[in-house]
C-alpha cells in the first residue's frame, strides 16, 4: 500500500514540475519585460535616407504606319541631302537662264589727296587738295557663244530632272525602311502572341502530368517533360520580346526619336489585289521607276555635256557698253561725262589641246551613262520579278499556314483528350504542341512577309500599288 501510495503521488506532481519548468522561460521573460522598460533607451543609429520612390516608367511612343512614315521622312539625312540637290540643280538652271539675260554693273569711287602749287603772283607755296569723285554704269552680253548657252540649259534641265528623280527614289527608300521596322515590330508582337499561347498550354500540360502521376497513371518524366517544355515557351516569349525591342529602337532611330518606338496593329492585314498584271506592272516599272528616271536624266545631262564641250571650238561675239562720270566736287553738277560702245570677237586659237580632253571627257561620261542606264532598267526589271516571286510565295504561304494551323489545332485537341483518358504518352501531346506553334509562327511569318514583299515593289515603283 505504501507502495502505491508513493507511485500515485509521484505520477501526480511529475506533470506539475514539467509543467512549471516549461513555463519558467516565461515567467523569465515576463519579470525581465520592466527592466528592460525602465532603462534608458540606446541612441538609434542614423538612419539612411529613405530611396526616392519609383519614378513612373516613360511612356512608349506609339505610332501608325502613316505616322511613321511622315517622322521619318522629315528625319531621313538621304532625304535631306537629296532635297538640297534639287535645291541646287534648280539654281543651277535659273543660272543658265540668265546666261541670255546681258549683265548689268554699276560702280562708284571717290580719291582725297592733298597738293602743294606756288601762287604765280605771290611766290608762295600754298596747299590745296586734289579731289576726284567718279560713277559708272557698265552693260554686257554675249551675242553668240556658239551654241553654249543652250547646250547648258539642256545640261541643268536634265541635271534638275536627275535629282527630283532621286529625290523620289531616296523617299521611297526611306519609306521601305520604316515599313520594314514596322512590319518586324508587328511580327514581334505576334510572336509573343504565340508564345504566350504555348507557355498557357505548357501550363495545362504540367497540370494533367502531375494529375496523373499523383494516381499512378504517369512517370515522373511525363512532369519532366511538360516542364521542360514550359521552359522552352518562356524561353521563346524572351527571344520574342528581345526581337521586338530590337525592333521598336530601329523604328525609333527611323522615325527621329531617341527611344523605342512601338508600332499600332494593323485592322487590314489582308493580301490585297495589285491594280496591274504582273507583265504590265514590270513594263511599267521598266519605263518609269524613279531609279530609271534619273538614269535618264543623267544620260541626257551627258549628252548635252557634248555639245557644250564642242561649243568651244566655235568663236564668241560679245557685246558691251559703258557710261562714266567724273568730276573734282562732291556734286552732280558739272564734270565731265563719257560713254562707249565695244563689240569684240574672241576665238582661242590653241589652247594646248584643253578643247579636245573636255570633248573627250564628255562623250566618256556619255557612254557610261548609257552603261549605267541599261543596267538600271536591267535591274528594276529583275528586281521587279523577285519581288512579285516573292509576293505570290507570300500570298500563297498564308493560305497553306492558315489550313495548318486549323488542322494543328483540332489534332492538339484530340491529343489533349487521349492524354487526359490515358490512351497516348505525352511525347506525342508535345509533338502535336509542337506542330501548332510551329503553324501559328509560320503563320504570323508568311503575313508580314507579303507586307514588307509589297513594300519592296513599292519602293521600286515609287509609289503605292
Amino acid at each position: 500500500m505504501r507502495l502505491l501510495a508513493f507511485g500515485l503521488v509521484g505520477m501526480v506532481t511529475a506533470p506539475v514540475s514539467n509543467t512549471a519548468r516549461a513555463e519558467q522561460p516565461t515567467a523569465r521573460l515576463q519579470a525581465d519585460a520592466p527592466t528592460q522598460t525602465a532603462q534608458a533607451p540606446a541612441p538609434e543609429a542614423p538612419q539612411a535616407p529613405a530611396p526616392p520612390k519609383d519614378e513612373a516608367a516613360p511612356t512608349v511612343m506609339r505610332v501608325t504606319l502613316e505616322e511613321a512614315i511622315t517622322r521619318a521622312l522629315k528625319a531621313n539625312p538621304q532625304v535631306a541631302q537629296a532635297k538640297g540637290s534639287v535645291t541646287n540643280a534648280e539654281a543651277a538652271e535659273l543660272s543658265a537662264v540668265g546666261a541670255y539675260i546681258p549683265s548689268l554693273s554699276a560702280s562708284a569711287s571717290g580719291s582725297l589727296a592733298s597738293s602743294e602749287r606756288i601762287e604765280p603772283v605771290t611766290g608762295a607755296v600754298v596747299t590745296g587738295s586734289n579731289d576726284t569723285y567718279s560713277a559708272g554704269l557698265a552693260a554686257s552680253w554675249n551675242v553668240f557663244t556658239g551654241g553654249q548657252r543652250s547646250a547648258t540649259r539642256k545640261q541643268t534641265r536634265a541635271q534638275s530632272g536627275a535629282a527630283q528623280a532621286q529625290l523620289t527614289a531616296q523617299r521611297a527608300a526611306a519609306v521601305l525602311a520604316v515599313e520594314r521596322a514596322f512590319y518586324e515590330v508587328l511580327r514581334a508582337m505576334g510572336l509573343e502572341e504565340v508564345a504566350n499561347a504555348r507557355i498557357e498550354r505548357a501550363r495545362q500540360n504540367e497540370d494533367a502530368a502531375e494529375r496523373r502521376l499523383a494516381v499512378g497513371s504517369a512517370t515522373r518524366s511525363d512532369l519532366l517533360r511538360a516542364q521542360l517544355d514550359r521552359t522552352t515557351a518562356k524561353e521563346a516569349l524572351r527571344t520574342a520580346e528581345t526581337q521586338r525591342t530590337s525592333a521598336a529602337l530601329a523604328l525609333g532611330r527611323l522615325v527621329g526619336e531617341d527611344g523605342p518606338v512601338e508600332a499600332s496593329p494593323d485592322e487590314n492585314i489582308a493580301p490585297k489585289p495589285l491594280t496591274l498584271t504582273d507583265a504590265a506592272l514590270v513594263a511599267e516599272l521598266e519605263a518609269n521607276a524613279p531609279d530609271v528616271l534619273a538614269a535618264a536624266s543623267t544620260l541626257g545631262a551627258s549628252q548635252a555635256g557634248v555639245n557644250v564641250a564642242k561649243a568651244t571650238y566655235l568663236p564668241t561675239v560679245r557685246l558691251s557698253a559703258g557710261y562714266d562720270w567724273f568730276n573734282q566736287d562732291p556734286s552732280f553738277n558739272g564734270g565731265r561725262t563719257s560713254w562707249s560702245v565695244r563689240l569684240g570677237v574672241s576665238y582661242p586659237i590653241f589652247d594646248g589641246f584643253l578643247r579636245e580632253e573636255r570633248v573627250q571627257r564628255a562623250r566618256t561620261q556619255e557612254v557610261v551613262s548609257q552603261a549605267q542606264l541599261a543596267d538600271t532598267r536591267r535591274a528594276v526589271r529583275s528586281g521587279a520579278g523577285q519581288a512579285l516571286a516573292q509576293l505570290r510565295l507570300a500570298e500563297d504561304r498564308i493560305t497553306f499556314s492558315g489550313q495548318s494551323v486549323e488542322v494543328a489545332r483540332e489534332d492538339l485537341k484530340v491529343q489533349q483528350e487521349r492524354y487526359r483518358l490515358g490512351a497516348t504518352t505525352i511525347l506525342e501531346l508535345l509533338t502535336s504542341q509542337e506542330s501548332l506553334v510551329q503553324a501559328e509562327i509560320n503563320l504570323v511569318s508568311s503575313r508580314f512577309d507579303y507586307r514588307i514583299a509589297r513594300a519592296e515593289l513599292e519602293a521600286l515603283a515609287g509609289r503605292p500599288l
